[in-house]
Parts: structure tokens; C-alpha cells; sequence
């Protein structure tokens, strides 16, 4: 394991103390609540946007622990839209990460909460965590930009036009603008909580930071895309082949597997070529984009 690597998993390592501090004891009252809120965040995952918190933050100077807060409050939010997600009303998933989904486990109605809870925890996190940046205006500019990615305008709002897609032919455009809300939003804001907490950051480096963002973002959905089509429900720890049940619109659908390979590669050549000025410091944040582009879950 290289250098990076070991960054890499150390990220992962804190995120996931961070994560378990920050959630309720699973004794504390209601217990059913706060156990079905610790096995959605806590029964595993890959940590992408907790990592890409950290490697922003990293790469422009801000320290580990100004950052974990704002690591948590992404988790937190990617966490309450995955149950969600797999509910009977959306999905209808059985697994996530090789488990249970919550619902399965919890029953409908109280992972449902689980989900709410999640969601209002990531702002209580963003507006009362001791350990970050302590500048009111900072959390509120955090605090706008994670509502707004999680939101009508972003996530929310992406998962609403995949419902209206579903059965449809979708052009190249109006697909990228779907996962652009979807799942781009959620990881564009990974990397701008990250950047955020180094005050009086140049415009000219967020900016490099965003563009990253932004095409790491197309490019992750392009590779789920992929996987739901040439993976296996052990190795992706999830139901494969939903996508095509569903008759949802996709990548491979649209352009081919390798016309949908080729423009993930294409988007995270362009990533990279906007962390150049960065250097050194860069390097998870690259190490990131190429995983998403080949990783096999």
C-alpha cells in the first residue's frame, strides 16, 4: 500500500470514530430509533464523501479535526438518502452493503425516521459541533450549501426527475442534468464543506476545487451505471441489475458500456487536470477520482 493509500484509509479510519461519537448511544431513548439510525451509518460503506472532506480540506491546509464535523454531516445526510432510497415506495432494495437494508431490518416506519433523524442531525452537527471551524458565517455558508445539495435543488430534486425518467428515453443532456442533482450535488458539496473551513480561500483554488467536484460527481453515477450492469449482487453489496428491472434510464443504456466507460475516463482526466495547480497536496483528491472511475463496487 502506497502512501496515498495510507491517507486514504486513515481518512476512512477517522471518519468512522467521528461518526460513531457523533450519532446517539444505541441505549439511549428511544433505543429502536437510535440503533436503526447506528446500522444505517455503521453497517459499512465505502466513506467516499467523508474522504473527499478530508482530501479538500487537506489539500488547502485546513486541520483533520476542523474537519470532522463536516465529514459527518455529509455521511449523515448520504446515509438518511440511501434508506430512503431502498424504501418499497422507491427501490424497493432488500440489501445495502451486504446487509438488510433498514427498512428489512427495522420495519418501514421506523427506518423511515431513521432517515429524518439522520437528515436533522446532519444540521445540528453543521451548526453546534465543537471542534470546527468556530466562524458563525462559515457554518452558515456550510449549512446553506448542504441544504441546498440535499435538497429540491439537488439531491432530492434529482431523485424526483429519475422517478418521472423512469420508462423514458432521456438525451445525454437531460441525463447528466438528473445525476448532476442526484448524486453530483452530495459530492460537489464533500469537496466545497472541505474547502470551506480554510477561510479566505482563494476564489481561484475554489473554483479548481468545484470544477473537480462536479466531474467526479458525473463520472461516480457513470461507473454505478456500469456496475449495476456487469457487477454481482455479493460483490456490489446491493441488488444488481435494478436499474434495467426498473426500465430507469442510464449511462450504458444511452452511450454503451464503452461509450459510458469512455466518458467516465473522460471526466476524470479533466478532474485531475483542474488539481494541477495544487501539486502535491492534491493527491488524495486524485487518488480519489481514478478509484471511482475503476472501483469494482
Amino acid at each position: 500500500m502506497g502512501m496515498v493509500e495510507e491517507t486514504i484509509q486513515q481518512y476512512r479510519a477517522r471518519a468512522e470514530q467521528a461518526l460513531d461519537q457523533r450519532l446517539p448511544a444505541a441505549d439511549l431513548h428511544p433505543g429502536d430509533l437510535h440503533r436503526a439510525m447506528r446500522y444505517a451509518v455503521l453497517g459499512g460503506g465505502k466513506r467516499i464523501r467523508p474522504v473527499l472532506v478530508y482530501s479538500a480540506g487537506a489539500a488547502v491546509g485546513v486541520a483533520l479535526e476542523l474537519l470532522d464535523g463536516p465529514a459527518c454531516a455529509v455521511e449523515f445526510i448520504h446515509a438518511y438518502s440511501l434508506i430512503h432510497d431502498d424504501l418499497p415506495a422507491m427501490d424497493n432494495d432488500d440489501l445495502r452493503h451486504g446487509q438488510p437494508t433498514c427498512h428489512k431490518a427495522f420495519g418501514e416506519a421506523l427506518a423511515t425516521l431513521a432517515g429524518d433523524a439522520l437528515q436533522a442531525l446532519a444540521f445540528q452537527v453543521l451548526g453546534q459541533d465543537p471542534t470546527m471551524v468556530s466562524d458563525p458565517t462559515i457554518r452558515l455558508r456550510m449549512v446553506g450549501l448542504l441544504g441546498q445539495a440535499a435538497g429540491s435543488r439537488g439531491m432530492v430534486g434529482g431523485q424526483a426527475i429519475d422517478l418521472a425518467a423512469v420508462g423514458r428515453e432521456l438525451t445525454l443532456a437531460e441525463l447528466e442534468n438528473m445525476h448532476i442533482h442526484k448524486t453530483g450535488a452530495l459530492i460537489r458539496a464533500s469537496v466545497l464543506l472541505g474547502a470551506y473551513s480554510r477561510p479566505e480561500l482563494e476564489p481561484a483554488t475554489l473554483e479548481r476545487l468545484d470544477h473537480y467536484a462536479k466531474c467526479i460527481g458525473l463520472a461516480f453515477q457513470i461507473r454505478d451505471d456500469i456496475l449495476d450492469v456487469i457487477g454481482d449482487t455479493t460483490t456490489l453489496g446491493k441488488t444488481s441489475g435494478v436499474d434495467r428491472v426498473l426500465n430507469k434510464p442510464t449511462y450504458p443504456e444511452l452511450l454503451g458500456l464503452d461509450g459510458a466507460r469512455e466518458h467516465a475516463r473522460s471526466l476524470c482526466q479533466e478532474a485531475l487536470a483542474s488539481l494541477e495547480p495544487l501539486g502535491a497536496e492534491a493527491a488524495p483528491l486524485c487518488w480519489i477520482a481514478n478509484y471511482i472511475v475503476e472501483r469494482a463496487h
